[in-house]
């Protein structure tokens, strides 16, 4: 196919070449969009990641304080290894999208041939006319690639939050629990150095002596088993925020916030809808199947033609015999021969990871509407928990040891029953903030699988596979 090259249609293949050219990679890589999506759900007012801020610097003025819940949170996230890595695929999956969103560069050839006295040059400029026409809907399939990106690097910004949260979490308790495991050891010894006094003295046997020596003895196989949890769980929190040498040595407060108000606690009624609205992996699995239905109809459009291509090609031909001199120019049009390949298998690739696509998305809203109602039972009976512990258990056991104090003062309670309530008050408030970890634990735990997603599904997801739209074919250069 042959005609007279117009300046007209020169202009207008200008013009496509300049504004497929114009895309460009965002100065931040996107951090803003991804502080918009993961910002709230995290629960931290400051911005997660600041574009060319000083990390060490950040790190080092988050720890001159004792380390709160929030600020493990902002560590985490200025140095987890992981949202880094998933930083950098959005990266990818920005400059994919970039890439999709310019036109395929034209391919020029040069050929010289000989024939005797004659010579013939051929030049030919060619440029795939599939990726031309489809650069619209190649551009918005990369465009969806990369919102699947950002949802997926923000379900990592979240779960990483959290991992933060509950470490945090355990690690203030652990020290409280030590803390009050010494206390426990201190009044075993007190009553173990009682016993041995009188024993030595012959006012009490060796059989009760022997009692309180074992009393001794397990509070000081517990205390060991709790300075070894809290050294645990500080070396777990440290590894999660990727501190070490004198930043581990970092402060941490002496107890855990106290529990909410019953007022402030959330209604169970709206866990679902709030999960569904607001879910990262769901708006993620919706994103998904959006792009496998758009790649369904890329492909069905396009069929069989990933070869179409069109071009200009010049002749000249010499006859250095002769002195003559002959140039031909004008269009050429490949277009692929359906012998092999009719598209069918690409179609029907394209049809199975769109229905693929729409079970995921039913998938994710059952997982959603399961995990919500599931956190919110588990929270909520933590809550109860804590707070019976907090308002009934420990209140009494220090109205008994106060009593039990008042009739050892007026001679009608031995000093062996003041030390058995003192221990056992102890014991009531270890239970009490064994019961406040497990409530605020919980509480991460539903904040988690309202906004963001399970750590199943952030894992499942992963990255998105490549749709089923191909990448314009490099021009095919004319033979003779």
């Amino acid at each position: 196919m042959t005609g007279r090259l117009r300046p007209r249609a020169t202009a207008l293949l200008g013009a496509a070449l300049l504004l497929g050219g114009c895309a460009a990679v965002s100065p931040d890589g996107l951090r803003g969009n991804l502080d918009a999506l993961a910002g709230s759900r995290v629960g931290i007012d400051a911005p997660l990641l600041r574009p060319g801020e000083d990390t060490d610097a950040a790190v080092a003025a988050l720890l001159r304080e004792p380390l709160t819940q929030d600020a493990a949170v902002r560590i985490a996230l200025l140095q987890g290894p992981a949202l880094q890595a998933s930083l950098a695929a959005l990266g990818i999956a920005e400059a994919d999208r970039v890439q999709a969103s310019r036109l395929p560069n034209p391919v020029f050839s040069l050929a010289r041939l000989a024939e005797g006295d004659a010579r013939e040059i051929e030049r030919t400029l060619s440029i795939s006319l599939l990726g031309v026409l489809t650069l619209p809907w190649r551009a918005e399939l990369a465009g969806r690639q990369l919102d699947a990106a950002q949802l997926l690097a923000a379900q990592e910004a979240v779960r990483l939050a959290a991992e933060a949260r509950r470490a945090w979490v355990r690690a203030v308790a652990a020290a409280q629990s030590a803390a009050a495991a010494e206390r426990l050891q201190e009044a075993s010894a007190a009553g173990a150095e009682l016993a041995r006094r009188m024993a030595r003295v012959g006012h009490w046997s060796t059989l009760q002596q022997s009692r309180e020596q074992l009393v001794l003895a397990d509070s000081a196989a517990q205390l060991a088993r709790a300075r070894q949890a809290a050294v645990r769980e500080r070396e777990a929190l440290t590894r999660l925020l990727g501190l070490w040498g004198e930043r581990a040595a970092y402060r941490l407060p002496d107890r855990l916030p106290g529990l909410p108000p019953p007022e402030a606690l959330t209604d169970g009624a709206t866990v679902e809808s709030a999960a569904l609205r607001e879910r990262l992996d769901v708006r993620a699995a919706l994103v998904r199947n959006r792009q496998f239905a758009a790649s369904l109809g890329y492909v069905r459009a396009t069929g069989y033609l990933e070869g179409l291509d069109i071009g200009y090609r010049r002749d000249v031909a010499t006859d250095r015999a002769e002195g003559g001199r002959s140039v031909q120019e004008g269009w050429r049009l490949a277009v692929p021969v359906p012998v092999f390949d009719w598209g069918g298998a690409r179609r029907a690739r394209a049809r199975a990871l769109y229905l693929q696509g729409a079970a995921q998305v039913g998938e994710a809203a059952v997982r959603a509407r399961s995990e919500a109602r599931t956190a919110w039972h588990a929270w909520r009976t933590a809550y109860d928990i804590a707070r019976h512990q907090r308002d009934e258990v420990v209140p009494l056991r220090s109205h008994i040891a106060d009593e039990t104090l008042l009739r050892y003062n007026g001679m009608l309670a031995s000093v062996w029953e003041v030390l058995a309530e003192a221990r056992a008050s102890l014991a009531a408030v270890d239970a009490a903030t064994a019961a406040e970890r497990d409530f605020w634990l919980a509480d991460t735990d539903l904040r988690q699988a309202i906004t963001g997603g399970s750590p199943a599904s952030a894992a499942t997801l992963g990255t998105l596979p490549a749709t089923a739209a191909p990448s314009p074919s490099p021009a095919l250069s004319a033979g003779h």
